[in-house]
């Protein structure tokens, strides 16, 4: 198999000339490039004006490989070709490599370019590409590999660096300036004899004078310092090649863009989120700036007034800054009524508010630039989860902060410069299932939580905050005036609610479920758990009567009783003859749950089998049942005229692989901050317990 490399390009803020000058300094030995042995010339040719300069070389590379390959291969190096063509007139110089050792069993192939910027012809680019197949190595083809990847990585590396280094070194002789090619005299005689290309030895005594690497000139330059103070002032350390991107954004911008032009922090941020790849960054900035303008976003720090609802309720606030000088962020999440607040504002609403946060923090990051002489592009969290449950996992919410994630990732890429989350209850690892596939990588790892309940020792709160700043509610000193959030009374909420509740039904008909339940009828359904320390989730809300909520587990697979008119497609488990404690057992106790309530709830399994989720009509006080009803039950309620109960539910069974392993420290960890993963957090260990909150 073919492996391919591509490194990104380079660029060097000097001319070409000058780089040339830099790079045959490398050879024919390199101290900087340990691995280098040294090398000898093949061939080497000159055409008859000097323009091309075409030269073959052998080199030889120590093997950076463990003891035992190198024993095996019977080589303590290798030998590579390469054959650079230098053409002087173009400015371009194009290097191609391959190996002579093993050949037959490795086949390597590297292609360099060095040429001149696009944008600025007093720049060079450098681009580098290698191919690698292993065709057979004595059955170590997997730890060739790894070597040849790791040796190509820091080769690239310390190929720049040592470029640099010549420059530099130049440039400390008084060299900086090298005066480009020009044509010289060609001899008719020369040129009908040698067709173009003249063997060097010929070549030596009359070598042109034009050549560039024999006329180094000392000329002196003061360099562009506005710039440069600029740039670290406002922007951040840029290398060549990243501060080459922002230019040629910035000028595509200026031509093709028709409205406001975004400042240079902000377009520094789009090709950050892109890794300096310019189309994707170009791509991404276009289409946030139709954004921008179809929603009149820059206005919306005019224009938004927040409803009085989200003022009182919604419980985050800016908070001081961080140790750093970031602007901090305090979100109480697990102290808010998501769902309160949905109901309440309505979810356009809460994205114009969340939309008006990451405004300020852009606006707020200005000023601590100004305010402390440096650049600060994003800002700081602080996420306190205490009080986090099952019910800021209802299913519309959690599509709502999708929705809004999705919105804020696109439009305000690189502005969260770190997260700190505190006080993370059990059920975190769910909510973090659920939510972070939709997260950028590069935003996952600002994710920091901290286990243990010190936030003021060391590896705590105080490696980010300033004692002073570290609010009152975790221990601090600070006066913290974040809203504390808590239940939106139901008087608060939209007059149109019910036609809102009929709109989600019919959105969400393909997830959640209504169902009816009977007096001595309940509904239940079956889930089949086939490992442990899976998590059964489920959320339901209670449209008419009150009904008994309970889970129950059984190694047997419940035989469904006969279907009746009018019976739900979820079917009744009927099957008089189990007994409680042998047959099946009650892994939640029952709970009671009111009209208008909204319940959600989670279950680590302890045991493979089947599991049980039961809804059954709630009775006098004292009269839960615990057991499963009988056939005589069923078919008396189903033709019983009296009330029955109405819910709308759902219910989702994450596997223990998604947790296993996957979130760091949130368990083991007894204090101090540790780094999210990409994925979620390993389950096993945790208690069996559920969360049911009622709302």
């Amino acid at each position: 198999m073919v492996h391919k490399y591509q490194s990104p390009v380079r660029i060097y803020k000097y001319p070409f000339e000058l780089v040339m000058a830099a790079y045959e300094k490398r050879f024919p030995t390199c101290p900087q490039i340990p691995v280098f042995l040294g090398s000898e010339v093949l061939r080497e040719s000159r055409s008859p004006d000097g323009a091309l300069h075409v030269v073959e070389r052998s080199c030889r590379l120590r093997v950076d490989a463990p003891r035992l390959l190198r024993k095996i291969a019977g080589v303590e190096h290798v030998v590579f070709v390469q054959r650079n063509v230098l053409n002087w007139k173009e400015r371009t110089l194009l290097i191609e490599a391959h190996n002579e050792t093993f050949a037959s069993r490795v086949a390597v192939k590297e292609t360099c370019s060095y040429t001149v910027h696009p944008e600025n012809e007093d720049w060079t680019c450098f681009e580098q590409s290698a191919s690698l197949d292993i065709r057979s190595f004595f059955g170590f083809e997997n730890a060739l590999e790894k070597i040849a990847m790791k040796q190509y990585t820091a080769s690239v590396k310390r190929g720049k660096e040592v470029i640099e280094h010549y420059l530099n070194e130049l440039i400390s002789q008084g060299i900086s300036h090298i005066p480009r090619w020009t044509p010289a005299p060609v001899c008719e005689d020369d040129v009908s004899s040698q067709g173009g290309l003249r063997d060097p030895d010929s070549l030596e005594a009359d070598r042109p004078n034009s050549d560039p690497a024999s006329a180094l000139e000392t000329v002196s330059t003061d360099g562009d310092k506005l710039d440069v103070d600029y740039i670290e002032r406002c922007l951040g350390h840029l290398t060549p090649m990243q501060e080459s991107c922002l230019i040629q954004l910035q000028h595509w911008l200026l031509e093709n863009h028709r409205g406001k032009i975004p400042k240079d922090e902000h377009i520094l941020r789009f090709l950050r989120a892109c890794d300096f790849h310019l189309d994707k960054a170009r791509e991404m900035l276009c289409q946030s700036l139709s954004w921008r303008k179809q929603y009149q976003v820059d206005l919306l720090l005019q224009t938004w007034q927040p409803p009085a609802v989200l003022e009182e309720f919604y419980a985050g606030g800016w908070h001081y800054q961080d140790i750093d000088g970031r602007p901090l962020y305090i979100l109480r999440l697990g102290q808010m009524d998501t769902k309160g607040l949905m109901k309440a504002v309505g979810e356009e609403a809460l994205l114009r508010h969340v939309l008006s946060v990451n405004e300020e923090g852009q606006k707020r990051c200005e000023g601590n630039t100004k305010q402390f002489g440096r650049p600060i592009s994003s800002w700081t969290c602080l996420l306190d989860l205490e009080g986090l449950n099952m019910r800021h996992l209802w299913r519309p919410g959690v599509k709502a902060l999708l929705r809004m994630i999705e919105v804020v990732e696109d439009n305000y890429p690189e502005t969260l410069g770190r997260l700190l989350i505190v006080r993370a209850p059990r059920v975190f690892p769910v909510l973090w299932t659920l939510i972070s596939p939709f997260i950028n990588e590069n935003t996952r790892r600002k994710f920091l939580v901290c286990g243990g309940n010190s936030y003021q020792g060391p590896g705590s709160l105080v490696d980010y905050l300033d004692e002073e700043v570290i609010p009152d509610f975790l221990g601090g000193q600070s006066v913290c005036n974040v809203p504390e959030g808590g239940l939106v009374p139901k008087s608060l909420y939209l007059a149109e609610e019910e036609q809102e509740h009929a709109d989600q039904l019919r959105l969400w008909s393909e997830t959640y479920h209504s169902a009816s339940v009977l007096r001595g009828a309940p509904h239940e359904v079956t889930v089949e758990i086939l490992e442990g320390d899976s998590v059964i989730t489920w959320d339901f809300d209670i449209l008419r009567g009150d009904v008994v909520f309970s889970l129950y587990h059984t190694k047997q697979v419940p035989r469904p009783g006969p279907r009746q008119p009018g019976a739900r497609a979820g079917g009744q488990l009927i099957d008089s003859a189990w007994v409680l404690g042998r047959d099946y057992s009650r892994v939640e106790a029952p709970l009671i749950c009111r009209e208008g309530e909204s319940i959600q709830g989670s279950h680590v399994t302890r045991w493979p089998g089947v599991y049980i989720l039961q809804w059954q009509m709630h009775g006098p006080p004292g009269n839960v049942s615990c057991s499963l009803p009988g056939v005589e039950d069923v078919l008396t309620a189903l033709h019983s005229p009296g009330p029955k109960c109405k819910l709308l539910y759902y219910y989702e069974v994450l596997a223990s692989e998604d947790f296993r392993g996957s979130m760091s420290s949130l368990e083991s960890c007894t204090s101090g901050f540790s780094q999210l993963s990409a994925a979620t957090y390993s389950s096993s260990g945790q208690s069996h317990s559920s969360s049911l909150v009622s709302r």
